[in-house]
């Protein structure tokens, strides 16, 4: 397999909940309005520590995007997905964009999401961008 190497982040430091590995810093989030088979998700401008799936064209609530799921480098598990394309217009910002899924993350103050009663089982993306 080869030597892993992680990167150690600096400040509001949001983390793989099942490995503690850095993901992703407070700052880099854009929207906190996403919603994923299991809740809650948020968008970062820049994630760490992860490695980038197969592409795959999915439909979500707001088109069809090209995306890729993202995997946590300390333990393999699915983090969230990275969108490659956004086929509509208004939807271009997300681009090279990374989802973290709430309850698969770890907050800045060290408290762990759980899957919660407002679970929306769905398309996953953005409800109020």
């Amino acid at each position: 397999m080869g030597r892993l190497f992680v990167v150690t982040l600096e400040g509001k430091i949001y983390s793989c909940k099942h490995c503690k590995t850095h993901l992703a810093l407070y700052e880099d989030i854009v929207s906190k309005s996403f919603r994923c088979r299991h809740g809650k998700a948020y968008l970062f401008n820049n994630v760490a520590n992860v490695t980038v799936g197969e592409k795959e064209e999915r439909a979500m609530m707001t088109g069809l995007h090209i995306v890729a799921d993202i995997f946590c480098v300390g333990c393999g598990s699915i983090v969230g997905w990275k969108y490659e394309i956004a086929h509509e217009t208004d939807q271009k910002y997300k681009e090279g964009k990374s989802v973290l899924e709430r309850f698969k993350i770890s907050g800045p103050d060290g408290s762990n999401y759980w899957i919660g009663h407002e679970t929306y089982v769905g398309g996953s993306d953005a409800d109020d961008v």
